[in-house]
């Protein structure tokens, strides 16, 4: 069978074509509507496999949001259908759960203030990130309201209600409340600054032109606000802003276009430490004096980057967290003996939301692996001691097993060569590996990130041990080129003219999936989420001869229209990611990259799966697709959600997601 012209294959071994299989037949309507599931083409539910999935989806998991100023917490966490916000005061304690929410909630900042305790948090609806910005008032929580549905009449909205706003940051006494929104302009994100203590509206401080910008610290006196501003992934820009009158005051960070994952204020205001690229290769730690403008490195892990840090409040210790291929190292580096401690007993995945307590003593942190759910932990700098304050359920696969869950699968790095040369060498990629304990030759699911500067890492993912347990699927994540973790060039590797590229790597990794005795090379799908839905659905074109289908989760399908119709406040960091659709060459460039341009080529069974009310990739990118595909009489399974964007955050929805794509890889698996 052809293949498009678009992407050369890579230098291999011939692969043989996979063999056309019978297309999936439809015994039910073909729409049916589930509550705020539309559901067409798709055969009635498997009752049996849905069963065996419940087991595996079940699983729950614990997130840290913020230390409270009494020394409890804040954490995230789900016993519904949503994820609501929890208080726990001791390590193992109950989770008293605060809010009572129709829609999840991942994001809550507390107010430092011992006499008016309270956190503010955000919300949107329905998936469509028009966060809105409330304030809870713990000190007036009383008997009453703990009876009724969180207190709702004590819950405050600060922002507009009808706008998208994020980036919840206090001043160092609890009085005034720093977020950005785009109520002026869509297109805008402006820095606002509430008086809680004064219960007046918002203020605008400083109005946001191109890029994103967020508040990240305030100084100790809370005259000053340290504010970023975000061009694209490589570049990004600090100021100090005046908290009374707004001016800007930029801060030096070395003259070079530079990328900024992470800043924040030093404890005495005379200087800011900055987790950045500083132009070159890792991301370091420097700390950079505001009034000499003199730059100190504060930590590395060259050749990898730092990732995450902060810094306790008398700037004794200093945390960061190194990716090390995928993998999260902590270290914690005490600056009075000049010893860097190394914790023990974290998870070996991903650790994230570094946050030292008032007293600088304790610091708390999310961790996980590919075998354990996130779960809060904290480290107690006096004792050099780890505690776990929270434990998560696996799920009732693993009821009354030890943990780790005996019935995982961890995650096997594994590195394969690309088309291309680098260093001297073929270059080399990084993925990440779940296979089945059973004899091979096992089916493929190549699992494809987002972003595109995501990066796929040994996280917990209680779907993929379902594919890997139950269906007998090995599952492989790659970090092909553009994904974040590897460095600067690495990052830009798919910019511009170099899109289709990240696409070859694809091809390479099918070469070497047809070279492993355990994987079977004539078994192979592809899923992806947003831009990874991108690369799924134009691997299924380029390399039809060699999957047997794909899954798309809201996935551009035609980068013109999604950059003319993605949601205002996004677009100038998109541009600057894919190019100018205004430019023509760039128009006629990513016109014909487009899987809507390859439709002709995608002959395998595709499920598309979208959230309506998705604003960085609108409904229609993947309807469009569809009406193409069905129009030549191709088998396309979709699945929509009327109260989701981009992804499914409710669990009743990913619950059919994942019952629908169980379905689908089931029967792709056994198709003749």
């Amino acid at each position: 069978m052809p293949t498009a012209p678009a992407a050369p294959a890579a230098e291999a071994p011939v692969v043989a074509p996979v063999a056309m299989r019978t297309p999936f037949s439809s015994r039910a309507p073909f729409h049916r509507e589930l509550g705020n599931l539309i559901l067409e083409g798709i055969p009635p539910l498997d009752e049996r496999l849905a069963a065996r999935l419940e087991r595996y989806a079940n699983a729950r998991e614990a997130t840290f949001l913020d230390w409270l100023p009494d020394g409890s917490m804040l954490v995230a966490t789900r016993f519904g259908n949503t994820s609501e916000i929890h208080r726990v005061s001791a390590p193992l304690g109950s989770r008293e759960q605060l809010t009572y929410r129709r829609e999840p909630l991942a994001l809550a900042a507390a107010r430092p203030s011992a006499t008016d305790e309270g956190f503010a948090f955000l919300e949107d609806e329905g998936g469509d990130e028009n966060g809105q910005v409330y304030y809870y008032p713990l000190a007036s929580r009383s008997s009453v309201a703990r009876s009724q549905a969180d207190g709702a009449g004590d819950i405050r909205l600060l922002s507009d209600g009808k706008s998208h706003h994020g980036g919840l940051v206090w001043s160092k006494d609890g009085k005034q409340l720093a977020f950005f929104g785009n109520e002026r302009s869509e297109a805008d994100e402006d820095i606002y600054t509430v008086d809680l203590s004064a219960g007046t509206r918002p203020r605008l401080l400083v109005p946001g032109h191109g890029g994103g910008w967020r508040p990240l610290d305030w100084s100790a006196d809370g005259r000053q606000l340290l504010i970023e501003q975000t061009l694209s992934a490589s570049e990004s820009h600090l100021y100090l802003a005046d908290a009374t009158s707004g001016a800007l005051t930029p801060v030096d960070t070395g003259g070079r276009k530079a990328g900024v994952k992470a800043a924040r204020l030093a404890p005495d205001g005379r200087a800011v430490y900055v987790l950045s690229d500083g132009g070159g290769e890792p991301d370091v730690l420097r700390r950079i004096d505001l009034a000499t403008h003199a730059s100190e490195d504060i930590a590395s892990a060259a050749p990898w980057s730092l990732e995450d840090f902060d810094v306790s409040a008398d700037a004794r210790y200093v945390a960061f967290v190194a990716n090390e291929d995928g993998r999260s190292r902590l270290t914690v580096f005490d600056t009075q003996f000049k010893l860097r401690l190394n914790p023990s007993g974290l998870p070996d995945g991903v650790i994230g939301t570094l946050r030292f307590d008032r007293t600088g003593r304790r610091l708390a942190m999310s961790a996980e692996s590919s075998v354990s759910p996130r779960d809060v932990y904290v480290y107690e700098t006096d004792r050099n001691t780890l505690v776990r304050w929270t434990q998560s359920e696996p799920g009732p696969v693993c009821a009354g097993a030890e943990l780790p869950c005996p019935a995982f699968v961890p995650a096997e790095l594994i590195h394969f060569p690309t088309w291309d040369r680098a260093n001297g060498g073929r270059r080399m990629l990084s993925a990440y590996l779940y296979q089945p304990r059973t004899p091979g030759p096992h089916p493929v699911l190549i699992d494809i990130h987002g972003g595109p500067q995501s990066e796929a890492r040994p996280s917990f993912d209680p779907f993929v041990q379902f594919l890997v347990n139950e269906l007998g699927y090995a599952v492989i994540a790659p970090n092909v080129r553009g994904s974040s973790g590897y460095g600067r060039t690495f990052l830009g590797l798919d910019d511009g003219a170099l899109r289709e590229d990240p696409l070859r790597d694809i091809g390479s990794l099918l070469v070497w999936i047809g070279l492993q005795p355990t994987l079977d090379r004539e078994r192979v799908a592809v899923l992806g989420t947003g831009y990874g839905g991108y690369l799924a659905l134009a691997s299924l074109a380029d390399y039809n001869d060699r999957l047997i289908g794909a899954i798309d989760m809201c996935g551009i399908t035609d980068f013109v229209r999604f950059l003319e119709h993605t949601a205002a406040w996004r677009r100038d960091l998109e541009r600057a990611e894919y190019g100018n659709e205004r430019d023509p060459e760039v128009h006629e460039f990513l016109s014909r990259i487009s899987p809507v341009a390859k439709a002709k080529w995608i002959r395998r069974p595709l499920l598309v799966v979208q959230g309506l009310d998705d604003p960085r990739v609108p409904a229609s990118q993947s309807t469009g697709l569809i009406a193409s595909l069905r129009a030549r009489g191709e088998d396309v399974w979709y699945l929509a959600a009327r109260d989701e964007g981009h992804g499914f955050r409710k669990k009743s929805s990913r619950d059919a997601y994942y019952e629908v794509a169980a379905m689908f890889l089931q029967r792709l698996a056994t198709a003749e």
